[in-house]
């Protein structure tokens, strides 16, 4: 909490940094702080099933980004949130407002750079990061591979821009990966189809078309990597690629397909979370 604002002028900062992002708490008050920031499409609905089993050890901080979930509508400004910085930003205000100390920030798939930004930016803040299937860049350049093409990527925007609510229909399978288990599919478009698809297009262009490679050197909190050993979006050379430029970092690869594994798997990935939190 500030400490040059009246008892007034705090509580409604409070109030702002909850109401903005939507800000839910859960778990043991005093315990150890995990704050769980969903990806591109979702919101903190998605981490319920890795939130259950982490609520009797930890206190979990939930969000939604801007333009997603139930965040505040009048905070969204296509403008700002034309990059990831600003969300990055979002992230600081709430573990700054709050007064949240020692934070192992966990990020998913767009928000895991997201993390990289903001622990980069306030490391005395943070205990440790965790970035589940991460990508830094997800267009191919040279020796790198992100999984696309920019072709691809133009592609995407393209349908999405063109027919929001169809788009979700179709990539929510191919995001999944679990064809055997179509009521999770059904989970990830329903999510999707609460972020406004202006929201969704501008999120979309600063997550696909972002290049964080460069910025993995700049965190020097210990680092989790955790990706999927069958992923479309994020395959396996990018977790080794993220793993060999966060130093000291350690790569986990959970035996699962999909892009979403605290969906799929919550219990291997409520596991990978909770075991890299209790670390000395």
């Amino acid at each position: 909490m500030p400490p040059d604002c009246s008892a007034a002028q705090c509580q409604n900062v409070l109030v702002n940094a909850r109401v903005k992002n939507n800000v839910t708490i859960v778990g043991v008050d005093d315990g150890p702080v995990i704050m769980l920031a969903h990806g591109f499409g979702c919101d903190q609905s998605l981490w319920r099933s890795v939130t259950e089993r982490l609520v009797d050890s930890f206190k979990v901080v939930l969000f939604d980004h801007v333009g997603a979930g139930g965040s505040d509508p009048h905070a969204w400004d296509a403008g700002k949130y034309g990059d990831l910085a600003q969300y990055a930003r979002d992230v600081l205000d709430i573990v700054e407002e709050l007064d949240l100390r020692d934070v192992v920030f966990v990020g998913h798939s767009v928000a895991s750079m997201i993390g990289v930004l903001a622990v980069a930016e306030a490391p005395e803040r943070f205990a440790k990061l965790i970035l589940l299937t991460p990508s830094p860049c997800y267009i191919d350049d040279g020796d790198y591979r992100g999984g696309f093409t920019r072709a691809d990527i133009d592609e995407l925007l393209e349908s999405l821009d063109s027919n929001y609510l169809g788009w979700s229909a179709v990539m929510a399978p191919t995001i999944m990966g679990t064809p055997d288990r179509p009521e999770l599919e059904a989970q990830l478009t329903d999510s999707f189809c609460r972020t406004d698809p202006a929201a969704a297009r501008v999120f979309a262009m600063a997550t696909f078309l972002s290049d964080n490679r460069a910025d993995l050197e700049r965190v020097t909190v210990p680092t989790l990597v955790v990706d999927c050993a069958r992923d479309t979006l994020a395959p396996p050379e990018v977790g080794r690629f993220v793993q060999e430029n966060v130093v000291g970092s350690i790569l986990q690869t959970l035996d699962v397909s999909g892009h979403c594994p605290q969906v799929s798997a919550p219990e291997l990935t409520a596991a990978a979370i909770a075991g890299f939190a209790a670390r000395p």
